[in-house]
């Protein structure tokens, strides 16, 4: 699933393709897609209106129009693609928005898990699904007494709280393992245990990492590219994700693989104490 260097990237590449420009049509062809509202008050409410910006929270990608924001969630397959309006529709594209230059933005999710949103501007941040995440990873307001007190009653194993997409938006699977393997921290501590210590580190490294990985585009595992073919190229830096049985690149001894809460799970037992 992407996560949030994934979705940074998605809308670096999207800015110059969409921004000052109006959507003329609308074609939904599969209707799951479209979350809120219903499939035909979407259609009808986006058409005639322009795309001014386009910004991430959390994983969520935030095309804000004049009355209304888009708000999109890749899930696990989302990708999009530009086409000449009229061109023949994929079986995967789901979603059409018709430019005024005649271009057609399609959503593309071969598992049709993606969703869409269309919420009126005023309400875009104090409405679900938004108004239920948590703190940037880089808001100045993620403390160690900020982790401290969301962790305090939780008895989960950190590597499941930090997917937990209320406390720190953005972080998902890969990332999760690389930040919990650079702070020296086991995935299976339980959260409520984690000292002060613990919650700085786990906040530096989160912000070592997302950085990095948005520099270098994300990461390129399985079927992720950003859109028409983009890769990141992240996952020549991964140093435990996707590397059990291979040699820790600290203390040599051999990595990992497991699952905590279901989740695959990369790390060193030596070095993550």
């Amino acid at each position: 699933m992407p996560e949030k260097p994934e979705v940074v990237t998605v809308v670096k590449n999207l800015i110059p393709e969409l921004v000052h420009k109006k959507i003329t049509g609308c074609n939904v062809y599969w209707d799951n897609i479209i979350a809120y509202p219903d499939v035909d008050s979407f259609k009808v409410n986006i058409i005639g209106q322009v795309i001014r910006s386009i910004v991430t929270r959390g994983k969520f990608i935030v095309i804000e129009l004049d009355d209304y924001s888009l708000l999109i969630h890749l899930r696990m397959e989302g990708k999009f693609f530009f086409r000449k309006a009229g061109e023949v529709i994929n079986k995967h594209e789901h979603v059409e928005l018709i430019l005024d230059d005649h271009i057609s933005f399609r959503f593309h999710d071969v598992r049709k898990f993606g969703k869409m949103y269309l919420i009126k501007k005023e309400d875009t941040y104090g409405v679900p699904p938004l108004s239920l995440l948590g703190l940037e990873y880089y808001d100045d307001a993620l403390t160690p007494d900020y982790l401290i007190f969301k962790f305090k009653n939780k008895k989960l194993p950190i590597k499941t709280v930090l997917l937990d997409q209320s406390i720190i938006t953005g972080i998902g699977n890969i990332y999760d393992d690389e930040v919990l393997f650079l702070s020296g921290i086991s995935p299976f501590r339980r959260a409520c245990d984690l000292s002060r210590g613990d919650c700085s580190k786990i906040i530096d490294n989160t912000r070592k990492v997302l950085d990095s990985a948005i520099e270098l585009g994300g990461t390129t595992i399985k079927s992720f590219t950003s859109s028409e073919g983009v890769h990141g190229l992240f996952q020549n830096k991964l140093l435990v994700h996707g590397k059990g049985g291979s040699k820790c690149p600290n203390c040599q001894s051999t990595l990992l693989k497991t699952k905590v809460n279901g989740r695959g799970t990369h790390y060193c037992e030596k070095c993550q104490k």
